[in-house]
């Protein structure tokens, strides 16, 4: 009853978070076409919560994934502050934030991923199930960047916020390879974690 209270209470969070995201967005189009994710997945996990829920340590990334797109898109990722902030403690050339966006694209995905291969039993042994969930990130990341591709051609210029680019040449490789370093983190780092979390939803659901 605890989860699902915490869970709620995190829902109509989001729920707040976004709608006073697109109060006074920089760019009203980048900032639909960046929390569209976001749009997407709160009413999916809210119709499936009682078929399917998720751990809380996927539950939780998802929180910090969809708070990552919400500022991107409220402020566009070249000029959200925190961005500026890392440019000068870093001394880049650039805004970095987008690359923050691009690291969760891989981490929350490769979780969400594992997850479900674990708890389908769609595929056995552990580094298996890495490797084709960090297979999942990386062709996630690429029609990610189809889609960009195909947004800057259908808006010319009006895309050029969404894209956010910022003059670098390597910018598409530069996403997909921080995705990759997120889906690659997440494996290393949060497997045992996630196991356990998974053995005991498991446990519940089958008690049920």
């Amino acid at each position: 009853m605890r989860r699902t209270q915490i869970h709620l209470v995190s829902f109509v969070v989001l729920a707040v978070l976004l709608v006073l995201s697109g109060l006074h967005p920089f760019d009203r189009m980048t900032w639909v076409l960046e929390v569209f994710p976001v749009m997407v997945v709160l009413p999916v996990l809210w119709a499936t919560y009682h078929r399917f829920p998720l751990t809380t340590l996927l539950y939780i990334c998802i929180f910090l994934h969809a708070i990552v797109l919400m500022v991107g898109g409220a402020y566009t990722y070249a000029r959200v502050p925190l961005g500026f902030y890392l440019a000068d403690l870093f001394n880049l050339s650039r805004n970095p934030y987008d690359k923050i966006g691009h690291f969760f694209q891989g981490f929350v995905p490769a979780l969400v991923a594992r997850e479900i291969f674990v708890r389908g039993r769609y595929v056995r042994g552990g580094r298996m199930v890495a490797f084709l969930a960090v297979s999942v990130v990386l062709a996630i990341s690429a029609t990610y960047e189809l889609i960009e591709w195909g947004a800057a051609v259908a808006l010319g210029q009006g895309a050029e916020e969404f894209l956010g680019t910022q003059g670098d040449p390597w910018d598409t490789q530069s996403d997909m390879l921080l995705a990759f370093i997120g889906g690659v983190v997440a494996m290393l780092f949060f497997s045992r974690l996630h196991d356990r979390q998974l053995t005991r939803l498991i446990g519940e659901e089958t008690e049920t």
